[in-house]
């Protein structure tokens, strides 16, 4: 019998091991290569909304993507660890004074949902979130987390990354993005099943128009650093 418990006690830390070391080979594999259709763009291709996604390197997306990105979602990107506690905080206390709901997910919590797990917002999705989170804030360079992060996310239904998105909204190459599309495009990311990039509504415009003025701010006082710059 003790024979037998040890047999089951090894077989289960063998099953814990394996399904600890689940995420750290994704995140190790995706740090190397273009992630596979992830979790979301299956469910949407199953509904029959198609999956347009093509992968385009980092080099070959236009810098104003990468400036409107900061400046849209992530101002202190390349400053924290993964996660905004700042940003988090002012996103609490005006949920709580109701309107309008608002994040306070930063990039890299972003791509690491996008990439790894599935929609919604349960506790366990959360936390499984944040773990993935610092897991691609300790393996990739920030560089890598904003290439995966403009490549996957969703910008019209069943059109992702920025590649997809700027042939589907402006007819043109992701590298070719002017600083207004590039600010349209990230304005539209809190809803992108709602919003149009290419002719915009008066909030779309409004709030285009913040960010492309929020994006001199991120050239010129460096908050791109970690990411433009190098090959």
């Amino acid at each position: 019998m003790a024979k037998g418990r040890k047999s089951w006690r090894r077989v289960g830390l063998s099953a814990l091991l394996i399904l600890a070391l689940i995420p750290v080979a994704g995140v190790l594999i995706v740090a190397v290569a273009p992630p596979p259709p992830t979790i979301l763009m299956l469910r949407q291709l199953a509904r029959g909304e198609g999956m347009d996604y093509q992968w385009r390197g980092l080099n070959q997306i236009s810098p104003n993507l990468v400036n409107a990105a900061i400046a849209a979602e992530d101002a202190r990107f390349c400053s924290h660890h993964g996660f905004d506690m700042e940003a988090i905080q002012k996103a609490l206390d005006h949920n709580a004074e109701g309107g309008r709901i608002r994040g306070g997910s930063t990039i890299s919590q972003q791509t690491a949902k996008n990439v790894f797990l599935w929609p919604g917002r349960d506790w366990i999705r959360k936390g499984l979130e944040a773990g993935y989170t610092v897991l691609i804030e300790t393996v990739w360079s920030k560089r890598r987390i904003m290439e995966v992060y403009l490549n996957v996310v969703e910008w019209a239904p069943g059109v992702y990354g920025a590649q997809a998105a700027s042939r589907h909204w402006f007819g043109k190459d992701a590298r070719d993005l002017s600083p207004r599309e590039a600010a349209r495009l990230a304005a539209i990311l809190p809803a992108p099943r709602r919003y149009q990039a290419a002719a915009p509504g008066p909030y779309v415009r409004r709030r285009a128009s913040r960010v492309q003025a929020a994006m001199g701010t991120v050239r010129n006082e460096g908050l791109n650093a970690c990411v433009v710059g190098r090959g």
